[in-house]
């Protein structure tokens, strides 16, 4: 019996052994090392005839980005940013046409093992560029206050007909929320207009991120921009054909009741339109001649005028009309415009900023929305009819 005990005991021994060495081996098994982190890259490497407007995307799988970097030579760096996870970068820029990129990026794992990619794509050529031939306000035409009225109008140097591609690389940046949209009159001109008149004393900046935006079969944009202005005190003036009297109010009160006389009618271009105008031009002298009237012919007139204020496409301007003062307040007896007296018109000239609304009444002649700057002619759901991305709200200068 005690040699059977003693060989138990020590079968169990062995058996005790064999089981601690066992799991010893599991766990140096376990110990497994954390695999490579693993990169995907939008574009695909050495993809071509991508368009401008696609963005880049990095992404990885079993770590994070540590740094991304997109350049194109010439064309510069694409911007762009990390997601809170450190997952994902995507560019927030556009792409020139006719360049090569390359994309570096750097990730790392779990443990902090680097993997470094590098990948390359080529953007579509440009069969040619287009540019902004004009936008206003601008410190040249207009000044940088301007009135309450006031629409961002921009001029393109080529026919537009991506209009959603310029829309959505336009941002307007304002120091009060302002809900607003753009129009397109036609191909070459995209206005902006608030739904209502602009908050008084608000700052406004307006970016156009053109440089490489595709506009059309070929055409990318030339050139990013930026214009700031500032919208002045709330200045608007109202008068009736009927009661010829022309009220200013800013801010709310009045400051300025003048006599007028409007246009004394008998032919159609001889009324003065009613409808939401707005000061286009501050002009110290203004040569006027009839409209469709030729010298030698009957009704012709060439007249040298002062202090003028226009407010039409169509000849209409507030200005001093000294030979019409016994009638202002009374009748209406010019050719279409209105006539106010020479004091009158030296303070309105002094006191009215590009853009300032000018509304009259009373005539049945209806001012259009493409004469001069009648965009407050068309209601709300008319405006938008003409726009790509209808309304929003404007973004604030801290986003």
């Amino acid at each position: 019996m005690g040699r059977v005990a003693y060989r138990t005991a020590g079968l169990l021994a062995l058996v005790v052994l064999t089981a601690c060495s066992g799991f010893a081996g599991q766990a140096d098994n376990m110990a497994v090392k954390a695999p490579d982190a693993s990169v995907e890259v939008l574009p695909l490497d050495k993809s071509a005839q991508v368009p401008t407007d696609q963005p880049v995307v990095v992404a990885v799988r079993g770590g994070t980005l540590r740094s991304v970097t997109v350049r194109g030579g010439k064309a510069g760096a694409l911007p762009g940013t990390l997601s809170g996870d450190r997952t994902r970068w995507r560019s927030t820029g556009t792409a020139r046409p006719g360049a090569t990129y390359t994309v570096t990026s750097v990730a790392v794992n779990a443990e902090g093992k680097e993997k470094k990619q590098t990948t390359t794509f080529a953007t579509a050529k440009a069969v040619t560029s287009f540019d902004v031939e004009h936008i206003t306000p601008n410190k040249y035409d207009t000044g940088l206050t301007v009135g309450v009225g006031m629409p961002i109008m921009i001029a393109f140097d080529q026919p537009i007909t991506d209009r959603v591609a310029i829309e959505r690389n336009l941002t307007v940046r304002t120091s009060r929320p302002v809900e607003g949209a753009w129009h397109w009159f036609d191909d070459r001109h995209l206005d902006f207009r608030p739904r209502k008149y602009w908050p008084a004393r608000t700052k406004v900046r307006v970016e156009a991120h053109f440089a490489g935006v595709h506009a059309g079969k070929g055409v990318y944009g030339k050139r990013d921009l930026a214009v700031d202005f500032r919208i002045g005190r709330s200045q608007i003036t109202k008068g009736t054909t009927n009661e010829h009297v022309l009220t200013v109010r800013r801010d709310g009160k009045k400051v300025r009741v003048m006599p007028m006389s409007a246009g004394q009618g008998g032919q159609w271009k001889y009324y003065t339109t009613s409808g939401i105008h707005l000061a286009m031009s501050r002009e110290p002298v203004t040569v006027m001649t009839s409209p469709g009237i030729g010298p030698g012919s009957a009704g012709y007139y060439r007249l040298t005028v002062y202090n003028t204020v226009r407010i039409s496409n169509s000849g209409e301007y507030v200005h001093s009309a000294p030979w019409s003062v016994g009638s202002q307040g009374y009748a209406n007896v010019s050719h279409g415009c209105v006539n106010v007296s020479p004091a009158n018109a030296a303070w309105f000239i002094a006191n009215t900023l590009i853009g300032d609304p000018i509304i009259i009444t009373g005539s049945p002649r209806k001012l259009e929305p493409t004469n001069g700057w009648g965009h407050w002619q068309e209601t709300w759901k008319e405006w938008l009819k003409w726009s790509s991305l209808k309304d929003g709200p404007t973004l604030s200068f801290s986003s």
